[in-house]
């Protein structure tokens, strides 16, 4: 296999799925973004091939009964707004009412995501001043129309290090890292159903503040998606003490990849929907984009490979250009989790929370 940002390390992430072996237990991916009817073809031998189960996923409304169409009872879906619309300004207020309303009564969505990452100040032409802060009003409007219909809540807060580092320079527009969680612990506090904080809440490179974080919001559960992002996080800290704290807070920490699908990934034309398009050209680089998410995930969790990662990461570049270039990955040291730990991980924390959850407000 020619090495390319998907897959630097050359694999074949067929034999490679082999050499894992079966996961501990069926898995149950929390956290996805699923969208074009061919691309979950692929998708579906990828996850099948990598042992999950059920996928839960963020799929533009527009698309999600061709979704269902391909994965059947085997998918859900988790509101989030629309992106790529003519007025964003409405998209992320308004706007977002009507989809959480859409996607509850057409297709049983029993979670919704709050995006809240410092860039929607960016992505806005206003700024965002009144719905980019988590617990700002329109935040709060859009919190109590989802927990009044039966839903619990995903949430996007903050971002990895090196962006604060190397992009988000004007504290004036987006606050301190630490700023993005005073409005999400009184969220916690004000709507108290189960919350799940995407990419390890934000923080994989502080475990010491997400066990405080967890600790003072029982309601509080993180998932392990953006995978590029937890693997460089997770990889600094030594193994055993990501051991310990994924042992201490088991059944709290659910797993997610955060893969992206889509159509356009599968040729060279692309339609403009998406910078994502670009992670690939062709069904077969589509078919090992997917796969790399599942194995580096399941390498860090099971093994005790220290490494390279085979995802190229160009937040490296990002802080250090002399140092690196848009091949270069992170080092993976792999923390060979316990088999329970890896149990409730994979499936037991998902199956109690969110699929319990659907069923008692279905």
């Amino acid at each position: 296999m020619e090495p390319w940002p998907a897959n630097t390390l050359g694999l074949d992430y067929v034999a490679a799925a082999r050499a894992l072996g079966p996961a501990p237990a069926r898995m149950i991916d929390v956290h996805t973004h699923i969208h074009g009817r061919e691309a979950a073809k692929i998708y579906a031998r990828v996850r099948e091939l990598y042992g999950v189960e059920r996928t839960y996923t963020m799929t533009q409304i527009s698309m999600a009964a061709e979704v269902r169409e391909v994965l059947g009872e085997s998918v859900r879906f988790i509101t989030m707004p629309w992106f790529r619309g003519n007025d964003p300004e409405h998209q992320h207020r308004g706007g977002y009412l009507e989809v959480i309303e859409r996607f509850h009564g057409e297709f049983g969505a029993r979670m919704m995501k709050l995006w809240a990452a410092p860039a929607l100040r960016e992505f806005l032409p206003s700024g965002a001043v009144d719905v980019a802060d988590i617990d700002s009003a329109w935040r709060r409007e859009h919190a109590r129309l989802a927990v009044s219909l039966g839903m619990m809540i995903m949430v996007h807060v903050a971002d990895p290090d090196t962006w604060f580092a190397a992009r988000y320079h004007h504290g004036a527009t987006f606050g301190t890292k630490a700023h993005q969680y005073v409005g999400l612990r009184r969220m916690l506090d004000e709507f108290p159903v189960p919350w799940i904080a995407a990419h390890m809440g934000g923080w994989s490179e502080d475990l010491g503040f997400l066990d405080r974080l967890l600790t003072a919001h029982p309601n509080l559960h993180l998932d392990t998606s953006a995978t590029k992002w937890v693997v460089r996080g997770l990889s600094g800290h030594e193994p055993s003490e990501v051991r310990d704290f994924f042992t201490r807070h088991k059944g709290r920490i659910l797993f997610g990849t955060d893969l992206v699908t889509m159509d356009d990934q599968l040729s060279l034309a692309k339609t403009g929907m998406s910078r994502m398009a670009d992670l690939a050209s062709s069904p077969e680089q589509a078919f090992e984009l997917y796969c790399s998410r599942h194995w580096t995930l399941r390498t860090l969790f099971e093994t005790g490979y220290d490494g390279p990662s085979a995802i190229a990461d160009p937040d490296l570049a990002m802080i250090d250009p002399a140092r690196y270039t848009a091949m270069s990955a992170p080092r993976l040291r792999g923390c060979a989790l316990p088999a329970d730990v890896l149990r409730a991980l994979y499936h037991d924390t998902a199956a109690n929370l969110v699929d319990r959850w659907w069923a008692e407000h279905a």
